[in-house]
């Protein structure tokens, strides 16, 4: 095989890598920003319930900054707030992957960061215009944000080898986890030394300098990159030489009663139903019930996601080494995984929900539950590519409408559900968040494929890999 260090494919995953970086960045910074924007709840007296925990975090005096305009908006309205960056999200999913195959996925995903990029350093304008305004401006961050993964997606068609799948997707995918890991704690901080507005200008800022670097180094397929070794070119073209399609329809029919891609879409919808809760919601969980302070929050709530960025970096390079070395079979892998990074998740979220106010425990069982999903990135995460490498991109953005839904109902539901941020309330929560995450794991463990299915490959004649 062609060496790793320096290679055209590994710079496309390091700088899709800060890409995914970013735009996770753009897209939670708004759940911290939140806590400070709005105006503290004096509505609620103090001691509302008994079962809430005690306070304990040590206060630390250093001069907060207040500078920032405070808004007068109930949890309803930041209920809508935070799932509005949803709607836009899902419309551009399917015709992402569509035109990523039309038009390729470098001008696709370049365009989709930097428009989110502009957007966020609307937000603060937004805001100060009237709710309406900034619902808006979310909607259309997702809708820049919507074409990113099918673009990606369809550039992994034509660049990576079938057995580097898993590691160079999880590189570049992994991104999306530490970019939370750092926004999440560094938003905390920003609006506490500084202002809200600045956590939207810094972020807002790096996206556009980032796409500067992005037009200029990478391209669509090996075939055009200027600067790849010719050795490289040759090893990755024939190594997907019998894998993709030369037709130039795209075949809807087989493709939408494939029982493999409606496993993909079941276990991507439940998966990301714990995931978007969790993110849109653990800072406020942290605060509420917790009783953590801004700056231990943002730490606190970063904590899950590194455990997850680290899983997954890891499960990528085993997800491989097993495939080449061992010889298991790729639906094999993926199932495992998948398997592993869904159940783990449910049973350790439901167990955080009992342990009442024993801090330690109920970050351990958040962070482990959150890493074990790291698993599913080499899991049913990257199968698209498995049953279908000529239409990854449109079978990302399938699976991913349906994924994205949760996004926009999962965190309505629980803020309705925690009117009263009880213990008893967020329970719930997480007992609805586990056994979708169950159904999903079993689902995908029953009708998954490893294989490139026949309408995927020219002529559909059958070729097993």
């Amino acid at each position: 095989s062609v060496p790793a260090c320096c290679s055209a494919r590994y710079n496309l995953a390091l700088l899709a890598f800060f890409g995914f970086f970013l735009l996770y960045a753009l897209r939670v910074n708004l759940s911290v920003a939140l806590v400070d924007m709005v105006e503290p709840n004096t509505t609620i007296a103090k001691n509302t319930t008994s079962n809430v925990c005690p306070e304990h975090s040590s206060t630390i005096n250093i001069p907060r900054n207040t500078t920032g305009e405070k808004y007068s908006w109930d949890a309803d309205t930041q209920g809508w707030i935070l799932g509005s960056f949803f709607y836009g999200y899902i419309i551009t999913q399917i015709p992402g992957g569509y035109l990523a195959s039309k038009i390729g996925g470098k001008l696709l995903l370049g365009f989709g960061i930097f428009g989110t990029s502009v957007f966020t350093l609307l937000t603060p304008l937004a805001a100060n215009l009237g709710v309406g305004y900034l619902i808006a401006v979310r909607a259309l961050e997702g809708l820049g944000e919507g074409v990113t993964f099918p673009a990606m997606h369809s550039m992994w068609s034509s660049w990576a080898p079938p057995l580097e799948r898993s590691k160079l997707l999880s590189i570049s995918y992994a991104g999306a986890q530490l970019g939370t890991v750092v926004s999440l704690p560094l938003s905390g901080l920003i609006c506490y030394y500084m202002n809200w507005v600045y956590v939207f200008y810094i972020f807002g800022a790096l996206g556009v300098l980032w796409f500067f670097f992005w037009m200029w180094l990478v391209s669509d397929t090996p075939e055009t990159h200027s600067s790849i070794s010719h050795a490289e070119r040759e090893y990755i073209l024939s190594s997907l030489k019998d894998q993709l399609s030369t037709q130039k329809s795209v075949p809807w029919r087989p493709m939408l009663g494939s029982l493999p891609l409606w496993a993909i879409v079941v276990a991507h919808f439940s998966y990301n139903w714990t995931f978007y809760t969790l993110l849109t919601l653990l800072p406020t969980y942290m605060k509420e019930i917790l009783r953590f302070d801004a700056q231990e929050n943002g730490f606190l709530s970063a904590l899950p996601y590194f455990g997850c960025w680290l899983c997954i970096i890891l499960s990528g390079q085993i997800a491989d080494h097993l495939r080449e070395k061992q010889n298991l079979s790729t639906v094999g892998v993926r199932k495992c995984f998948t398997l592993i990074g869904m159940i783990g998740p449910a049973v350790f979220l439901v167990a955080a929900g009992f342990i009442g106010c024993n801090y330690a425990l109920a970050v351990a069982f958040v962070t482990i539950s959150t890493t074990l999903g790291g698993f599913c990135t080499s899991g049913y995460s990257i199968n698209h590519l498995d049953i279908a490498p000529s239409y990854a991109g449109i079978l990302l953005g399938i699976t991913n409408s349906f994924a994205t839904i949760p996004g926009m109902v999962g965190p309505v539901i629980a803020k309705n559900l925690t009117h009263n941020n009880t213990v008893g309330e967020w329970q719930t929560v997480f007992y609805i968040a586990a056994s979708i995450n169950l159904f999903g794991a079993i689902f995908f463990a029953l009708f998954a494929s490893g294989e490139v299915q026949d309408w995927a490959v020219s002529g559909y004649h059958l070729h097993r890999n």
